[in-house]
């Protein structure tokens, strides 16, 4: 009886951190030109509707991609999303179409400029500090 107690509290104390650490999706390693990102891989609508919503930390070569259903008009918003990032909107052939800063815990809007086939976010000024512009070419992209 006394086992049991014990299993069942340390279940107890346990729950709350296991509630609040979201399960990591499968990575892929992407390069643009030298610089090599490791990035969980958002496919199905509903990991993609979750994101990377209440992550509190993501290194500092980490990333997700997003995997739209089809090339297409396509916004983010941060919406329960704590980190600060930078959104670059990228077309089926994998070149960059833009990149939006984005604000935590903000609906507001940021979109891809002409349709596009992935999204790919990173910590806010990852791309700016490793001077990745529109234009430049992201490969290793889910198929």
């Amino acid at each position: 009886m006394l086992k049991l107690i014990y299993s069942l509290a340390i279940v107890f104390l346990t729950f709350p951190s296991i509630a609040n650490d979201q399960s990591r999706l499968p990575e892929l390693t992407l390069n643009i030109g030298i610089h090599l990102i490791q990035a969980e891989a958002a496919i199905e609508d509903h990991e993609r509707a979750q994101g990377l919503m209440f992550r509190k930390k993501m290194g500092p070569n980490e990333g997700m991609i997003f995997r739209f259903n089809r090339t297409d008009q396509v916004c983010m918003w941060m919406k329960n999303t704590l980190l600060p990032l930078s959104v670059a909107f990228i077309d089926e052939g994998g070149s960059i179409i833009n990149i939006e800063d984005m604000r935590p815990e903000t609906l507001d809007a940021h979109c891809a400029k002409k349709p596009a086939r992935f999204a790919l976010e990173m910590n806010q000024g990852w791309f700016k500090g490793k001077s990745i512009k529109p234009g430049s070419i992201v490969s290793g992209l889910p198929k």
